[in-house]
């Protein structure tokens, strides 16, 4: 087999992340990419990076790129995998973020929205169900998710709610022993790139401390959403909203239903987010961030997947906090129900939208239709 070309893997990513709408639904069109089509990877190498990425921080399809460019062409693989992927999401959700800044008064696109508004809760009810349903199957695993959700209520800071269910998950739960962890050769490549991102959060602080506080706040959302991108929304909605005050619930939303037009994960609202509050380096400095965490980790977990996967305390760890992120997405989907002025064209366009999503029907079709339907009749 011929050696796969850094170009190779930059171009099919980039144009696999053209059409990367629905989440973790891409897994499916990547394996048949790497596996099926390019043949760099073999099913069950594949099946394990999926694992992999379901079990660490971070958005599952982005994860899973880097997995394959890591597996195939090392360091430089994985981060080119990484870019080219990321990228149309990032630049197309910065488009519409400035024409949402340039239009958002205007009363057609008002309408827009006001319909937008009501998906964005089916969007999330739907995830809410989907996140829970694998999850949930046992006594403690409900414990744990009404646990997080009643701390969430009583306004306690969901970052101390996961702490708290990771160190409950390590009583509640039982699994297999624990595997020691080796050396590898990717522990430097890690080390250099953290090496990095510390010498450009330093630049970042002299250059801007806003954005310095930015960015951490994007990192510290991206190293606690574990289950996939939809588990950063309680998070960022926390964090953003409610704690720091940079955009009202309704704007936050409106990202929300932007991030599900665009190919990517949902998680690229941090695009959103950023330009709206610090214009084009915000949106920068917020994607890059939000991004980074997760990446870092993947490089790292995926030399020693096997003994990750067979730890003691990720096993436990891991029953916990997906457990918790459901009881944090079931305070969210309340929390928009909440910010949503219901009449009955909202909850029909809301309950027509999330039957939709639960018959698999693409996101972006639903929010595309449920755009044009409100734009007609708000």
């Amino acid at each position: 087999m011929k050696p796969i070309r850094i170009r190779d893997l930059f171009f099919s990513f980039l144009k696999l992340g053209l059409t990367a709408f629905g989440g973790p639904a891409m897994v499916a069109y990547i394996q048949d990419l790497a596996v099926d089509k390019k043949k760099w990877l073999d099913e069950k190498t594949f099946q394990e990076g999926v694992a992999l990425a379901q079990a660490i921080p971070g958005a599952t399809a982005m994860q899973v790129v880097a997995y394959v460019g890591f597996k195939t062409r090392g360091n430089i693989g994985g981060l080119v995998s990484f870019i080219s992927f990321g990228l149309p999401a990032f630049l197309l959700m910065l488009f519409l973020s400035y024409v949402y800044t340039k239009t958002y008064n205007l009363p057609e696109v008002i309408s827009i929205f006001a319909g937008l508004q009501a998906i964005v809760v089916a969007i999330v009810a739907n995830a809410f169900l989907s996140f829970a349903k694998p999850v949930i199957k046992s006594v403690g695993k409900i414990i744990v998710a009404i646990f997080s959700f009643l701390l969430f209520l009583f306004k306690i800071s969901p970052f101390l709610i996961i702490i708290a269910c990771f160190l409950l998950s390590q009583i509640i739960f039982k699994d297999t022993p624990d595997h020691k962890f080796q050396n590898s050769k990717k522990f430097n490549f890690v080390g250099i790139f953290i090496l990095i991102l510390f010498i450009g959060l330093i630049f970042l602080y002299f250059l801007d401390k806003f954005l310095f506080k930015l960015s951490l706040i994007m990192m510290k959302i991206d190293l606690f959403a574990f289950g996939g991108g939809y588990a950063s929304v309680p998070l960022m909605l926390h964090e953003i909203v409610d704690r720091l005050h940079w955009l009202d619930s309704k704007t936050f939303m409106d990202g929300i239903a932007l991030g599900q037009i665009t190919p990517g994960p949902i998680v690229i609202t941090a695009t959103f987010v950023g330009y709206l509050i610090r214009g084009f380096l915000g949106a920068i400095v917020a994607t890059i961030s939000v991004f980074i965490p997760s990446f870092i980790i993947m490089a790292f977990a995926s030399e020693i997947s096997e003994k990750i996967r067979n730890s003691k305390i990720f096993l436990r760890a891991k029953k916990g906090l997906l457990a918790s992120f459901s009881g944090l997405l079931l305070f969210a989907t309340f929390k928009f129900i909440i910010l949503v002025e219901w009449n009955f064209l909202k909850l029909t366009i809301a309950l027509g939208s999330f039957l939709a999503l639960y018959k698999k029907i693409n996101i972006f079709y639903v929010v595309l239709i449920g755009a044009i339907i409100s734009s007609i009749i708000f």
